[in-house]
C-alpha cells in the first residue's frame, strides 16, 4: 500500500500524517474473495484494479474502497481531485 495526502499541500507540514492509501487487488485475489464471500466484510473487493481509501497510518480505513482504476496514477488523481 502506498500512503498519500488527499490534500498534497499538507505534505510539507512536518506534523501532518498521510490520510489515504492506494492498493492493488489482483485477479487472483478477486477469485479468492469471490470464492469466500461467506467470510467477506464491507471492505472485500470483487473487481481487480487499483483502489484508494481514507486511512491514517496504523488505523482501519474510514470508508469502502474507491475504484477500480486502471493504474495507481489514476487512483491518486481521483483521490486528490475529490479533496479539492
Amino acid at each position: 500500500m502506498t500512503q498519500f495526502y488527499f490534500d498534497p499541500e499538507r505534505e510539507s507540514d512536518p506534523y501532518a500524517l498521510p490520510d489515504g492509501e492506494t492498493f492493488y487487488v489482483s485477479p487472483l485475489e478477486v477469485n479468492y474473495n469471490i470464492e469466500n464471500l461467506d467470510h467477506a466484510d464491507d471492505y472485500t473487493v470483487t473487481t481487480p484494479g487499483w483502489y484508494y481509501w481514507p486511512c491514517f497510518p496504523g488505523c482501519l480505513p474510514d470508508s469502502d474502497p474507491v475504484g477500480p482504476f486502471a493504474n495507481e496514477k489514476e487512483a491518486l488523481s481521483d483521490a486528490t481531485e475529490e479533496a479539492r
